[in-house]
């Protein structure tokens, strides 16, 4: 090798150098020192806590992962009933979690005995808490049928224990979601070494709250009987207090149980990870499986109905022995194949309850990304003393509904939530008050130019009943209850009302046991009062996704 060349390769050399020294310095790879400020998160001399480690959302109990995407949600087939409320648009929806099936009866049961023990229904200051909650039992009567063996066996016999509860109104079935967050991030506290307190030494002020936990976890604690130690905060490896309880940083407390959207309820019943169909990605899928009929076409099961539902007058399953879909009223879930999302029964067996008000109509043009219609929002009730208000024994609040039942607005132990206000709302542009149910739905505030329409009015030209504005104005019962206690009810009985839709009646989807097949698909949609129950509506659960939007990104990146 000429010296012109040693020279040539000595400055390569010396280049290559520079550029590792200085020009690609990586920063540091240690995971628990700050990329901002190069401090130490997690450390001992002052550095905040912080779950560093985090993968992902662990799948909560019951729950499978539904990726999100794009979709037509909406009927463009043949709409026989005629009632225009499900025109298609093209959304799109985050990733989420759903209800693999329904809720069944075991694991509503579960919940009333843990209610049962917690608050008495033997004690006059909580048995409006436990009836409150009960499903209703009498759905199963029929005038000229004799269902007493539903009445009496469907809701606690083992025998149906895998069937799925039904006589549970929309407003029931949200406590239970609610109920059900605190339950299984009580659990994660657990495991994760954060808290070991078993029910029977709760005080029912001290109902654990997911929401009062994050906002004052001390509010919980509690020493063993021998006054060891706190079992609301972390013990370390030798069982010592490290004083540290679960934040929102942790990555221990997991997003709510909820129901789900229709929009998502939609999506995921249609079970599109699969579909590479344009027609069928256009909105022309018709039932949670493939294909146009509600027989099995697979050579070992070939004729097999794919699902629970009426199959004619006087028809609810078939010939005994033959074409039989199995069941005449519910099914025990899992009966029947899932849809390519994993979930049982998004057609037939029962209807389910969604979150969404009840709209025949979508707005789709203001948006089409994760719809709802429903939103109220609230913020936590604060005292004089600047702290959150709790809800005691002696402040239960119960609501009497349309039907007489009584039900409490808020459990022992829970934060009092109120609506936000102007400092909140004060030149937002993406809302401007709570509640926003009615937004752009057809009253005067959602017209460009408004006409008043036939609005009674006082001396001061106060419009006495708002509902006189809307495009759904329903009847307005009252129902009260007098010094005695007995139910005083007033009919309304104004010839003016041209609607039996208000802001109390809620969405639900899919098909049941008591319906013909055109109410299978995924795209319809009836409503019935949020208060209300029957023998053919049930629930699912679902779960906000945080995060990347599918899991093969978040494998990616570990």
């Amino acid at each position: 090798m000429n010296m012109k060349n040693v020279a040539i390769l000595k400055l390569f050399l010396i280049a290559v150098l520079s550029v590792t020294a200085f020009g690609c310095k990586k920063s540091s790879s240690s995971k628990n020192s700050s990329r901002a400020t190069g401090w130490q998160i997690n450390g001992r001399n002052g550095g905040f806590q912080y779950n560093t480690n985090f993968k992902e959302q662990e799948t909560a109990p019951g729950l499978v992962f539904i990726e999100g995407g794009t979709f037509t949600k909406g009927r463009v087939q043949d709409d026989v009933m005629h009632d225009w409320n499900n025109t298609p648009t093209q959304q799109h929806v985050q990733s989420f979690y759903m209800d693999e099936t329904e809720v069944t009866n075991l694991m509503y049961v579960e919940y009333l005995d843990y209610m049962k023990k917690l608050y008495p229904p033997d004690d006059e200051l909580y048995k409006n808490i436990y009836n409150g909650i009960l499903p209703d039992t009498l759905v199963w009567r029929n005038r000229l049928g004799y269902n007493e063996v539903m009445t009496e066996n469907y809701l606690r016999h083992p025998a149906y224990a895998e069937y799925p509860v039904v006589g549970v109104s929309w407003i029931q079935a949200v406590e239970y979601s609610n109920w059900r967050t605190d339950r299984v991030n009580e659990l994660n506290l657990q495991k994760s070494g954060y808290r070991d307190i078993a029910l029977s030494e709760m005080d029912p002020d001290n109902y654990f709250s997911t929401d009062r936990y994050q906002v004052d976890p001390s509010a919980y604690d509690n020493g063993d009987p021998d006054g060891r130690r706190n079992r609301n905060v972390r013990v370390d490896a030798d069982g010592n207090e490290t004083g540290v309880y679960a934040s929102m940083e942790t990555g221990v407390i997991g997003p709510k149980y909820r129901l789900p959207t229709e929009t998502e309820w939609e999506y995921a019943a249609l079970g599109l990870s699969e579909l590479r169909s344009y027609n069928l990605y256009r909105g022309r899928k018709k039932y949670p499986w493939d294909g146009q009929y509600t027989r099995s076409g697979k050579r070992k099961y070939r004729g097999d109905q794919l699902a629970n539902f009426k199959q004619g007058k006087g028809d609810y399953g078939g010939i005994a022995g033959w074409s039989d879909d199995g069941a005449d009223i519910t099914n025990a879930v899992k009966s029947y194949e899932p849809n390519d999302f994993g979930l049982y029964d998004m057609a037939g067996n029962v209807a389910e309850w969604v979150a969404d008000v009840y709209r025949p109509i979508v707005d789709d043009e203001f948006n089409d990304f994760n719809y709802y219609r429903g939103n109220v929002y609230t913020k936590n009730a604060i005292t004089e003393e600047g702290t959150v208000k709790v809800v005691t024994s002696d402040e239960i609040v119960y609501d009497t509904l349309s039907n007489g039942k009584i039900v409490a607005r808020n459990l022992p132990g829970e934060i009092v939530k109120v609506p936000v206000d102007e400092n909140e709302t004060y030149l937002r542009p993406n809302f401007d008050r709570a509640d926003n149910i009615n937004f752009r739905d057809g009253d005067r505030r959602s017209s460009r130019n408004y006409q008043s329409f036939g609005e009674e009015t006082d001396e001061e030209g106060n419009v006495k009943d708002s509902n006189t504005r809307k495009m759904y104005n329903s009847p307005k019962h009252t129902i009260t209850r007098d010094s005695l206690g007995n139910i005083v009810r007033e009919y309304d009985k104004s010839n003016t009302r041209t609607s039996l839709i208000n802001d109390e009646v809620r969405v639900y989807k899919g098909g049941s046991w008591k319906d013909r097949e055109y109410w299978l698909d995924p795209a319809q949609r009836r409503y019935f009062p949020q208060d209300m129950a029957t023998d053919y509506i049930g629930f699912r659960c679902a779960m906000s996704r945080v995060g990347s939007k599918s899991k093969m990104n978040s494998k990616k990146k570990s």
